[in-house]
């Protein structure tokens, strides 16, 4: 069999859980990867965080469906899900008036979350450094999960529902006519589908351009590390956004098996595909670390990594039908939210599929993640 209902590009953090949810509508799928594995661009370097707190109606969305079902996989898989919430915290006016605006944003939209004074927020994590401290929001129904155990096990359910997949098979052209793709052209083989589907985080530039299109998607690169387990002592992942003199911000967590888990976004973008790790991360993370949480200053690090955020110029992720070729759908550049978003995300789309129609839900995240938006207003949580 070489021809589909859909072929998608990209066996990572979005392209594994929509080819579940597409199979479940009883369509055909084939997933084409240049690695030999699932998971193994981008999605292996994400640190595990899943939130619904955003600032873009549509991320919010996306993000709530999200939690919901990784809530219930945990039911059946050992994803190590735990519901730990996320706290932004708040040292200084400018980010206490920003994060107070936005909870009554996220409020009004159906988020559960509050924005907590110091006294009360201590009471929830009395860890937290007391000097400057004037409180933060607080989101419980927010967690984490483990990202290999994750993908996997979409991978492993996709396969049960005859999914096909092509491991270390690379997409290297595409047969175009009357405005369609007719067949994708790979390393080894030529493949047909009727829709084809672009989810190949940091490289999804490379993929529209062979077909003359740019999308504007560009890796930045993050480094994140983790430390030796302790007793549990930490409940959320805690977010700082200040912008320091070598860094814009920083979060990090606890994770359910005991170890903390951090990441930095670099105060200037490390554009590019080079995820080797710098010398410089480590003591800017861990000086911020023990800034928020001074009891983690003799904690051992075990190691550190580097990967990639697929960023768009917003923040927020391109999902939709490109203008230029009928049946090439657009779904990347996550901006380093693929693991949190994915599955609400292809709930979503696997129900648009199904049903040719756009329900309320549908209409907003087509609005707001529409590949030729005008790319105005930056998603302030991103």
């Amino acid at each position: 069999m070489n021809r589909y209902d859909f072929v998608i590009i990209g066996a990572g953090s979005v392209g594994v859980p929509l080819a579940y949810y597409l199979s479940l509508t009883g369509a055909t799928v084939l997933v084409i990867e240049k690695k030999k594995s699932v998971g193994q661009g981008s999605n292996k370097a994400a640190i595990g965080g899943i939130r619904a707190t955003h600032s873009n109606p549509a991320k919010i969305i996306v993000g709530k469906k999200s939690l919901e079902i990784f809530e219930n996989w945990q039911k059946k898989h050992n994803i190590e899900w735990y519901r730990g919430g996320y706290s932004f915290l708040a040292y200084d006016k400018d980010t206490e008036k920003e994060l107070r605006e936005l909870v009554k944003f996220q409020q009004s939209v159906g988020l559960e979350i509050d924005y907590l004074e110091r006294d009360a927020l201590l009471e929830k994590i009395p860890s937290l450094n007391q000097y400057n401290l004037r409180g933060g929001t607080f989101s419980p129904k927010d967690g984490s999960a483990s990202p290999l155990l994750t993908i996997n096990s979409f991978y492993r359910e996709a396969k049960k529902n005859k999914v096909v997949f092509l491991f270390d098979t690379e997409v290297v052209g595409f047969n175009v006519s009357d405005g369609s793709i007719k067949e994708v052209k790979t390393n080894k083989q030529t493949l047909k589908g009727d829709i084809v589907i672009n989810a190949s985080g940091g490289w999804a530039n490379k993929v529209q351009s062979l077909l003359g299109e740019e999308i504007p998607v560009m890796p930045d690169v993050h480094e994140a590390g983790i430390t030796e387990p302790v007793k549990h002592f930490l409940d959320p992942m805690l977010v700082d956004i200040r912008k320091t003199e070598d860094s814009a911000n920083f979060y990090f967590y606890q994770h359910k098996t005991g170890q903390i888990i951090f990441c930095l976004t670099p105060k200037r973008p490390r554009l590019g595909f080079d995820v080797s790790e710098t010398s410089s991360f480590l003591p800017i993370a861990t000086r911020r670390m023990v800034s928020l949480v001074p009891r983690l200053v003799n904690i051992r690090v075990r190691r550190t990594w580097a990967g990639m955020y697929p960023m768009t110029p917003d923040g927020n992720p391109l999902v939709g039908f490109s203008k230029k070729i009928k049946n090439l759908f657009i779904a990347s550049g996550m901006c380093g939210q693929g693991f949190m978003l994915a599955p609400g995300l292809a709930y979503y789309l696997a129900q648009y599929f199904k049903e040719n129609k756009e329900e309320e839900e549908l209409k907003i995240i087509f609005k707001e993640f529409d590949p030729y938006r005008a790319f105005g207003k930056e998603e302030k949580l991103k």
